[in-house]
């Protein structure tokens, strides 16, 4: 069957869709992103993801999250983006913001992984020719290199940047004690880091603890959380046991022995709070975290349009008490 010509919602900037400024620069990002972690994978079904992607820009989503090694297989979501830039986007261009990866295991041998100048350049130009893109508008160091200097990934991408490859970049899960000098040394070299993304949801608070998220803040760079719902933790998903088409069931990365008794209790309870705020706990768990404004953008993978409607509504319900955040905090303490 002929599939039918996209074109996007004229009101796609009216629909409630908030914009948020990303640290100190002139890029505004959407407070909701759609990540291409799962769902638009060989394995996943083309016409569903394409639907999601679709349902994403008409409601104002403009950043599509992708690394190279997304799938699976590896590179597969990246080749999927590449058939919607072909199929729905590609006269949208310009009002899209495109981010991949390069830091995890990719391809074979010792240049295929972590953050060597090779690697990452070889990976960015492998992940342009499958999205059909000239330059990606953000590019991410996705992880710290303890065995590469430093200053060999960082000016890796301060390199790329001048290349016209990428025209920000980003760092994600680098450790607090690396971050001034990774600001220093890009903003010195005027490249200045646009964006920090790291794990970040009301049960998981590593990058406020560890500093991470102040320290971002104090530098005048962004902020983009993932995992936000711990993977499906902070949904409904597992108030009554395991699904049997869940993550959990799959055992994979979300294990069993994490939902524990009292964890489920906390999870019911946190359910409750949200019912009183007429939203869902994922919805809540999504307002948590753009609450305060520190967070620049929260990142949402989704199987189907639905499911991403329903977490585009928390950016309409930020607000919350005083009462029910100490709520919140007292039902998560360790």
């Amino acid at each position: 069957m002929e599939q039918s010509v996209y074109a996007a919602a004229e009101c796609r900037y009216e629909n409630g869709m908030k914009y948020v400024r990303c640290g100190r620069s002139g890029i505004e990002l959407p407070a909701i992103s759609l990540g291409l972690w799962h769902n638009f994978g060989s394995i996943d079904n083309y016409d569903n993801a394409r639907k999601i992607a679709h349902c994403a820009f008409d409601n104002g989503i403009t950043c599509f999250d992708l690394a190279n090694n997304y799938g699976p297989e590896y590179g597969s979501a990246e080749e999927n983006f590449g058939r919607i830039m072909d199929d729905s986007f590609r006269k949208y261009r310009d009002e899209l913001f495109i981010t991949t990866k390069a830091g995890y295991d990719m391809w074979p041998g010792p240049y295929g992984n972590w953050g060597s100048r090779k690697y990452l350049i070889s990976s960015l130009d492998q992940s342009l020719k499958r999205m059909k893109i000239e330059y990606v508008d953000l590019f991410y160091s996705h992880r710290y290199d303890p065995s590469t200097p430093l200053e060999e990934t960082l000016q890796a991408l301060v390199d790329i940047v001048r290349s016209g490859k990428a025209l920000y970049i980003g760092i994600s899960n680098y450790p607090q004690e690396k971050l001034d000098f990774t600001f220093s040394y890009l903003k010195s070299h005027d490249t200045p880091c646009l964006i920090y993304q790291g794990r970040y949801n009301m049960i998981d608070r590593h990058v406020v603890e560890s500093g991470i998220l102040n320290s971002c803040v104090d530098s005048g760079v962004g902020f983009t959380a993932f995992s936000p719902l711990a993977q499906g933790l902070l949904t409904d998903r597992y108030l009554n046991g395991v699904p049997a088409q869940s993550r959990m069931a799959r055992n994979c990365f979300l294990k069993k022995d994490v939902l524990t008794e009292e964890l489920v209790d906390r999870i019911k309870k946190l359910n409750q709070i949200a019912a009183e705020r007429s939203q869902t706990l994922s919805a809540m768990a999504l307002s948590w975290l753009l609450k305060d404004g520190l967070v620049t953008s929260v990142l949402v993978g989704v199987s189907s349009p639905e499911q991403l409607m329903a977490n585009i509504k928390a950016v309409g319900n930020t607000s919350f008490s005083m009462e029910e955040l100490s709520a919140i905090d007292e039902l998560l303490k360790s």
